[in-house]
């Protein structure tokens, strides 16, 4: 049998002749990689399934108000309707235009959303900070109201809402309803950001405070930027739905100038409930681009607002 000396002069071990190139083989990650049964096949090929009927079921509204804004007068009719237009027009996008101030309405819409969307933010950013580092009841029961406020339906605050505006003078007014959507907004965007500070690794901020950084230094220059992800996923969801909101808008605004977008979407329909299908499916299609563009355009920054959970002290 061969001797070999280990190079630090410890006990030699004995290897067997012929085994000095042999090499025993190593796992990938510490363990083999397993081989797809037929049962796991099919539950994976089940879930793809399942995800595609899912992804179908909610493109099936967008595909089909995208056919019907370009149909002309004779398809929308047709009792045998197809998916793709045999002539498409723009026909529609006129009339839509012609018939609404569709321009004026999506202003006041971009407005009142951008505007609550960042007030709201700029108001839960702090309070979620406190839910989330300071722990007593009274943070407990401010927990339990932002969760329980989200269970009121619209009509049951409608009519209390609508006196507090009429005393304050706000009614019809574009503030009144930024207020409105600020304080709705307010519980579901502190719910969130709450749950993003919570994965801000504490020993970041005591670090920042043994270099003499105060509460508010730590929350602006070490705890903001982290929690810029979220920031943006939660004012991203505050805008929208601001920018989709109609019971609020319908209730408190009266003057033409003044309405939103899903409130001038109604006018196309007529006396008798019946509706101008083409320049409504038009319309309606220029109110959702927005929300689409959206999302398209900082969806890294949506993923990067969910996994900030993932991040370790």
């Amino acid at each position: 049998m061969n001797v070999t000396e280990r190079a630090d002069g410890s006990h030699p071990r004995s290897v067997p002749p012929g085994a000095a190139n042999v090499r025993t083989p190593r796992r990938r990650n510490g363990s083999a990689r397993r081989r797809l049964t037929p049962r796991r096949t099919a539950t994976r090929t089940g879930q793809y399934a399942a995800l595609l009927g899912y992804l179908a079921f909610l493109a099936f509204p967008f595909l089909w108000l995208l056919s019907t804004a370009f149909k002309p007068p004779r398809e929308l009719g047709s009792p045998h309707p197809t998916w793709i237009p045999e002539a498409p027009t723009l026909d529609n996008f006129r009339q839509a235009f012609a018939q609404q101030p569709l321009g004026e309405a999506a202003g006041n819409s971009l407005l009142a959303a951008a505007v609550s969307a960042l007030l709201a933010i700029l108001l839960a950013t702090p309070m979620a900070y406190v839910l989330a580092r300071v722990r007593n009841r009274l943070s407990r029961a401010a927990t339990g109201w932002v969760v329980i406020s989200q269970a009121f339906p619209l009509v049951l605050v409608s009519i209390p809402l609508f006196l507090i505006l009429k005393g304050l003078h706000l009614v019809d007014s574009r503030i009144g309803l930024i207020m409105v959507y600020v304080v709705w907004s307010l519980p579901f965007a502190l719910w969130m950001l709450t749950g993003y500070v919570r994965a801000v690794p504490r020993e970041l901020e005591e670090a920042a405070a043994m270099d003499g950084a105060g509460r508010l230094r730590t929350l602006v220059s070490v705890t903001a930027p982290l929690l810029a992800p979220g920031i943006v996923a939660t004012a991203l969801f505050a805008f929208i739905t601001a920018w989709n909101e109609f019971f609020f808008a319908l209730v408190l605004l009266k003057s033409p100038e003044k309405q939103t977008l899903p409130v001038v979407l109604t006018h196309f329909l007529g006396a008798e409930g019946v509706a101008d299908l083409g320049p409504l499916a038009a319309a309606a299609l220029l109110a959702t681009l927005p929300s689409l563009l959206l999302f398209a355009v900082i969806q890294r920054r949506i993923t990067g607002g969910m996994l900030a959970g993932a991040v370790k002290s």
